[in-house]
């Protein structure tokens, strides 16, 4: 097959390309080359989506399948299916479960309602909802030509090697440490998850199988703690303990929840509950296979301490800030 990965070069669509690659696929990356190279037996063709009419360089190229994970921008998305959607067999966009209306609600399924689409605009500040309508609208263009050809999916958390948000990798870091470690208390929260690898494999099964509809894309969830847990039974030494902390001691002393600085990533408030509470059965019965959490834990660690273990984090505790919400209890 020949595969056209716009990206190529970071976590999702590196992966992808580096799995297509490996399956003896002719793989082209068009991207900005700028935040990194794409995996050797891949072509690069430079081009810049923020420009106007930067795909016209592809157009007339025959693709079996494309591959789309633009992040945030619907004008991206229509540019792509404006130069493409006529020349490929089968179109991937990558969305996410930020599409969902209520995330406080256990039982959501695709069906569920969406938030109302929303137009690009670069000057409005970045939030959820707005991330989420965006994508909205850019499920809609895709379907609007290519409904008999597209497979969306609907991505929950991303996690294993290369993941730039530091949500999950900061737990293996942090418990490969040992000590207290400082975690949530939230009986009532799910979490899931699905490693980069298995994602980019089932995207590349869904292109090579035709594989068109919208999932969800991620694991089954278990309850936080378990989760924690699993983490800690790959990577922590022994006598690690892990020390659950009350909510309300994470709302006195203002540590944020999910990610960012002073927070304990993962960790969802009320409004959010069931975010990672999901049903992943259509996913896994469309080929979705997803392995241990302890095995994307130690490959998340040996790409943590490829970056720095001790490194200035886009999300956690720093060991001052642990110290001091440890000491409050």
């Amino acid at each position: 097959m020949r595969i056209l990965v716009l990206g190529g070069t970071v976590f999702l669509s590196k992966a992808v390309a580096t799995e297509a690659v490996r399956r003896n696929h002719e793989v082209v990356c068009a991207a900005r080359g700028a935040s990194g190279s794409v995996p050797e037996g891949a072509d690069l063709v430079v081009v810049d989506r923020d420009q106007p009419g930067a795909l016209e360089v592809l157009r007339g190229e025959q693709f079996d399948a494309v591959v789309d994970v633009a992040k945030m921008s619907v004008n991206w998305v229509r540019e792509a299916l404006h130069v493409l959607a006529g020349s490929t067999g089968h179109w991937t966009f990558v969305s996410s479960c930020s599409v969902y209306r209520d995330h406080s609600s256990a039982g959501q399924t695709v069906q569920s309602p969406t938030l109302p689409p929303l137009e690009d605009d670069p000057t409005a500040p970045f939030d959820a909802n707005r991330y989420g309508s965006v994508k909205v609208a850019s499920e809609h263009a895709v379907l609007d030509q290519l409904e008999d050809r597209a497979f969306i999916l609907r991505a929950g958390l991303i996690t294993g090697p290369g993941d730039p948000s530091d949500r999950f990798g900061y737990w293996p870091a942090r418990m490969s440490k040992g000590g207290q470690v400082a975690v949530p208390d939230s009986p009532d929260q799910a979490a899931s998850h699905v490693d980069v690898r298995d994602l980019a494999a089932w995207i590349v099964d869904a292109a090579e199988n035709r594989l068109v509809g919208t999932f969800d894309g991620t694991g089954p969830s278990e309850p936080l703690s378990f989760f924690l847990g699993e983490i800690a039974g790959a990577v922590a030494p022994p006598g690690t303990q892990l020390v659950r902390v009350p909510l309300e001691v994470l709302d006195r002393l203002k540590i944020a929840p999910w990610a960012g600085p002073r927070s304990l990533p993962l960790w969802l408030t009320e409004s959010h509950l069931a975010m990672m509470f999901r049903d992943a059965r259509p996913a896994m019965a469309a080929g979705l296979r997803v392995r241990p959490v302890g095995e994307t834990a130690k490959d998340a660690l040996a790409y943590e301490h490829e970056l720095g273990i001790d490194r200035v984090r886009r999300a956690g505790l720093t060991a001052d800030e642990e110290y001091e919400l440890l000491s409050a209890l």
